[in-house]
């Protein structure tokens, strides 16, 4: 027993060097795989219908490219300019910033602690925005490096969808190969911990891209009803994030206040900023008491503190491939945790009876 998990241990550590070695060429073969996992059921579903495994593979894939194209004509434009428009607006967005700290808050502060105050707070201001945007430039360009050191978006967008058909067209075929593989006496365990990585990842993945789905259209109507500058960029942006937990909202709400402090403060114009933080505020009451509940739910199994160090972990060590690997290995593991978890609890160790402690006088 001890010798079989050495040795799964030591395949997965070696899977892992290899992932990592290959990093920058994988991102398209793991793409595809991960497209074609996520359209399987449809494709089931085709062939109940009476579609030939290839004919529902063509289609589904036609139909998804298809939409891509679409998606990316209608929102790039518009993502692009309002990008370049913040961008250049941002300098005197925090320098407006600034002058309203000091115009509220200078009187106060300078009673409290003198006139250094004011210039340390507007100081500290400018420079956390400044390592702020640092941050996640830097971020970015890791995750793009990471995808782009050998292949280029091109190559990404030409070679995903045809790895995803290959796999598509076989993936019942792959999957009853692997079974074979595993020794009869453990394939009940196998596959019932096969069925509950697998509704783990599908659940998380499906129900959490709608959840961003809905709150980045919510965010950006909301923001655009409201009037704000960049509000459909900000929304977007805020939607998109929502798939690392209350890192879209807070983020989104962080840039939603200040853009709006700084068009709507000269005129005291408290309806438009109380308007603005409404938004977010009904869309994180609708997130975690509506939206989420429904279409996530508890049964994924994936803690958010876990999530969340995992898509940053994964990311920071594999780039944008390691955005697509960390869900599957977060649920992996839960999964794997929780059965062994369960194990022990039911084991002679755990229920083994504690040696009687026999106390002796003292003299």
């Amino acid at each position: 027993m001890r010798g079989r998990a050495v040795i799964g241990l030591a395949a997965l550590v070696a899977l892992g060097i290899v992932v990592y070695l290959l990093r920058e060429v994988m991102l398209p073969f793991v793409a595809g795989i991960a497209l074609a996992y996520l359209l399987d059921p449809l494709a089931d579903r085709l062939e109940r219908l009476g579609l030939g495994r290839l004919t529902a593979s063509l289609l589904i894939l036609a139909m998804f490219v298809a939409g891509l194209i679409v998606s990316l004509l209608i929102l790039v434009p518009l993502a692009a300019n309002q990008v370049a428009a913040l961008i250049n607006s941002l300098p005197g967005m925090i320098g407006r910033l600034q002058g309203i700290i000091a115009e509220r808050a200078g009187p106060v502060l300078q009673r409290l602690g003198g006139a250094d105050v004011v210039n340390e707070l507007q100081s500290s201001v400018g420079t956390l925005a400044t390592q702020g945007g640092a941050w996640l430039l830097a971020f970015l360009k890791s995750i793009w490096s990471g995808s782009q050191a050998v292949i280029s978006v091109i190559s990404l967008l030409v070679v995903t969808p045809v790895v995803a058909f290959y796999i598509l067209v076989d993936w019942d075929r792959m999957i009853a190969t692997l079974d074979t593989w595993v020794p009869p006496r453990h394939r009940t365990t196998v596959r019932r911990l096969a069925a509950q990585i697998d509704r783990a990842i599908i659940g998380f993945v499906r129900g959490q891209t709608l959840v961003c789905l809905i709150l980045g259209t919510f965010y950006a109507a909301g923001l655009w009803l409201v009037g704000l500058n960049f509000g459909v960029l900000i929304g977007l942006i805020a939607g998109f994030l929502t798939f690392i937990p209350y890192v879209g909202t807070l983020t989104g709400f962080l840039l939603s206040v200040g853009v709006a402090l700084v068009q709507f403060w000269p005129g005291s114009d408290w309806l438009h900023l109380g308007l603005t933080v409404g938004v977010f505020l009904v869309g994180q009451f609708l997130e975690g008491n509506v939206i989420a509940p429904k279409l996530v739910g508890e049964s994924v199994g994936l803690h958010p503190v876990w999530l969340m160090f995992a898509l940053l972990a994964f990311g920071s060590l594999f780039g944008f491939l390691g955005l697509l690997l960390a869900v599957p290995v977060a649920a992996s593991i839960g999964v794997v945790v929780r059965f062994a978890l369960s194990r022990y609890l039911q084991s002679r160790l755990y229920h083994a009876e504690q040696p009687v402690l026999i106390e002796v006088p003292r003299p």
